[in-house]
């Protein structure tokens, strides 16, 4: 259950490092992206099951990458992250369809829990549709 792909979204650099240190010392497959851009098409072109997303960041910011991710992929799991508390953004993320909303600096046992529940999701909703899709062959 713990070796799954995570993309983690964040323009801060030493955060990301930590973040990619900690998470593979816990099993996870981890990819990076400095920005939005890069993490759309790292998405396009890679197996990735949850995304860690920042909201704060140049270009293409975390709610605009959030909606393009639910695009290409409305079963993808993504977790916003924020350094800054502001409840309007995380109201806005959930209702887009983040799966989970943290502070920065995210505990990081409470991030790899949220990260197996988000995959947990993702993996039933993906039965479900294969079922589905079965029953209607």
């Amino acid at each position: 259950m713990n070796n799954f792909n995570v993309l983690l979204v964040d323009d801060e650099l030493e955060f990301l490092a930590t973040l990619v240190k900690r998470l593979t010392k816990r099993g996870l497959n981890i990819s990076t992206a400095k920005n939005g851009e890069d993490a759309l098409k790292i998405i396009g072109g890679k197996m990735i099951d949850v995304v860690v997303l920042d909201v704060r960041m140049p270009g293409i910011d975390g709610i605009q990458t959030l909606r393009e991710i639910k695009k290409k992929d409305p079963l993808m799991e993504v977790i916003m992250l924020t350094g800054h508390a502001r409840v309007e953004v995380a109201i806005e993320g959930m209702e887009l369809g983040a799966f989970d909303y943290l502070m920065k600096p995210a505990d990081i046992d409470e991030l790899f829990y949220k990260l197996q529940d988000a995959f947990k999701k993702k993996t039933i909703q993906r039965e479900k549709i294969k079922k589905l899709e079965e029953i209607i062959r």
